[in-house]
């Protein structure tokens, strides 16, 4: 049996998938990337698949109000795969602004809830509904 996931993991599982690297979007938003094409180019500023949010009034504790500062984001395959995530007891969820997306919120405080297989799952679910179709079946290969 896996391991129980650590916030560490994210960046390991990531880095491992094919056509990825760590930057930055919807301005400087920290978060991992897949090339856009199937040869990737220069000027190819890629597709985020997994961000590491930052705190804001969208997002708090229920219970203090505080903004959350351990969020990551990561898309789904699907409206499916993300209700079955978030209706499910485990630590994913959603807020209002990613309502009408199929990304899932989780905060890396509670990621052990899942097994790094649990994990690495989820991660390379995010990152075949960013990849191009050709880097997905060559991974798949």
């Amino acid at each position: 049996m896996s391991r129980a996931a650590r916030p560490e993991d994210v960046d390991e599982i990531c880095e491992a998938l094919p056509g990825t690297w760590f930057g930055t979007s919807w301005g400087d938003v920290p978060t991992w990337l897949v090339q856009s094409h199937a040869t990737r180019r220069e000027d190819d500023r890629g597709r985020g698949f997994v961000l590491y949010r930052r705190p804001h009034a969208t997002a708090t504790d229920p219970d203090t109000g505080e903004e959350w500062d351990d969020l990551l984001v990561l898309r789904t395959p699907d409206a499916g795969a993300k209700a079955a995530l978030v209706e499910d007891d485990g630590p994913f969820f959603d807020i209002d602004h990613f309502r009408s997306s199929t990304s899932v919120l989780v905060r890396l405080s509670r990621i052990g809830e899942v097994t790094r297989d649990e994990l690495a799952e989820l991660l390379t679910d995010a990152w075949r509904t960013a990849a191009p179709p050709r880097l997905v079946r060559e991974h798949d290969a």
